[in-house]
């Protein structure tokens, strides 16, 4: 266990290197058009190595898209989320199948797909068909699943039960469970996303899954811009915030934050398979 002074260490200095990876975040909405190329920059020279820009809808992957192509280091998913999933054709599935087959060295994952019985802006039937039906979507591209799970821990264990092996592995994007939900997704050889509402100060629960469950199931988000961490807290989330996330795993697991940089860094590399890594 480092001492007190490491602890302190590793939370006002730096990272060695640009080493972060952000695994989930929209570039592509309204809040970063007008100065998304700031945002790059500021990522880019403040400790973010990559950013994966998550596909909601066909027009945010086709955007998704457009990103990476622009920008050596950004990749992109697609996917339907599940707020989409009302008046969802299966023509879309033929849009998906298109948009994966022109780009394919851009896209490294499927989602964010999921259910979502919170707002239940779609129907929860027509949720888990489609949730179903974007899982074989991906085990056929090969894809690793990025998972949104909101008050649906049940069904949404159920199903990945069901749809397993997922030979190309997945995420639990914005992790909101407890240690022992987090438990039975790594057992389905999960990994688990750390978003940076770990930083808050009532976050007990997520601070206990980010101590106790093992570094090398573990990847680090932004959700920007949603969920800015402490000290950005109801601003705009951007890249270049995760560094905060880090240094809170850092000094929550009393380890040194290059570490935690390093290891979550490796655990994204080796889920997307980054083509230019």
């Amino acid at each position: 266990m480092a001492n007190k002074a490491a602890i302190d260490k590793t939370w006002t200095s730096d990272l060695d290197r640009n080493v972060l990876i952000d695994t989930h975040c929209h570039l592509d909405m309204s809040d970063y058009i007008i100065d998304l190329d700031n945002v790059l920059v500021r990522a880019f020279s403040h400790h973010i190595k990559r950013i994966i820009s998550i596909g909601i809808d066909l027009v945010s992957s086709k955007n998704a898209i457009e990103l990476a192509r622009k920008h050596q280091h950004i990749a992109a998913t697609i996917g339907i989320h599940p707020h989409e999933v009302d008046l969802l054709s299966e023509d879309a599935y033929l849009d998906l199948e298109k948009i994966y087959l022109d780009h394919p060295t851009h896209i490294v994952g499927f989602g964010e797909i999921g259910l979502d019985y919170y707002k239940k802006y779609s129907d929860p039937a027509k949720q888990r068909h489609h949730f179903r039906k974007q899982l074989d979507m991906a085990r056929e591209f090969k894809l690793p699943v990025i998972i949104h799970n909101r008050d649906a821990n049940d069904d949404i264990l159920k199903i990945l039960r069901q749809a397993q092996p997922l030979d190309h592995g997945g995420v639990m994007h914005c992790f909101s469970g407890d240690y022992s939900y987090a438990s039975k997704i790594l057992d389905l050889g999960m990994l688990i996303s750390i978003p940076g509402i770990v930083t808050f100060k009532n976050s007990i629960i997520l601070q206990e899954v980010a101590r106790k469950i093992p570094l090398t199931s573990m990847v680090l988000e932004t959700d920007g811009p949603f969920l800015a961490p402490q000290p950005f807290r109801g601003k705009r989330n951007e890249p270049a915030y995760l560094i905060h996330t880090a240094r809170k795993i850092a000094e929550l697991r009393q380890i040194d934050v290059n570490l935690v940089a390093t290891q979550t860094t490796t655990n994204a590399e080796n889920l997307f398979s980054f083509t230019d890594q």
